[in-house]
């Protein structure tokens, strides 16, 4: 049970870490930074990956340690792997955004850099795709989408 819980309350402060993230990085965008805010958004940005990693570990473990409910629950439900799915992707398509961050934050601090419009498209693709994720819990905890005996 402690473990569980233990797991859940690291699940969830993960999201909201991820959320936090995010929003922040969306927020700081412009269509112009200097390179000493490209270098605070790529700090977000490691705290937004290292909580994906640490929802995905906190994740799995929930799922194939079969804490609180049993592995087939999700293995078997369709909801399930279309959540896992979306937050594959937008682990992928966070990849762009990141290098850019990463490259771009070294050099004069104060001088300006254009950010591309893709940078900011793909930063609001991912917040598109991570409000989904919530509806389609939301779903999977009432049983919805499971294909199982």
């Amino acid at each position: 049970m402690t473990t569980e819980l233990l797991l859940r309350y690291v699940h969830f402060i993960s999201i909201f870490t991820i959320v936090g993230s995010l929003v922040s990085e969306h927020m700081l965008l412009q269509k112009q930074l200097t390179r000493n805010t490209i270098a605070k958004i790529a700090r977000i940005d490691a705290v937004y990956g290292f909580a994906a990693l640490t929802l995905l570990a906190a994740g799995l473990t929930l799922w194939l340690g079969e804490y609180g409910k049993p592995a087939l629950f999700y293995s078997k439900n369709w909801i399930f792997h279309t959540k896992l799915t979306l937050f594959v992707l937008i682990g992928v398509l966070s990849i762009y955004p990141t290098i850019f961050f990463i490259k771009q934050r070294k050099g004069n601090p104060d001088e300006l850099v254009t950010i591309p419009t893709g940078v900011k498209m793909l930063v609001r693709i991912e917040l598109l795709l991570l409000f989904i994720i919530p509806l389609l819990a939301g779903l999977m905890s009432r049983g919805v989408g499971y294909f199982g005996n």
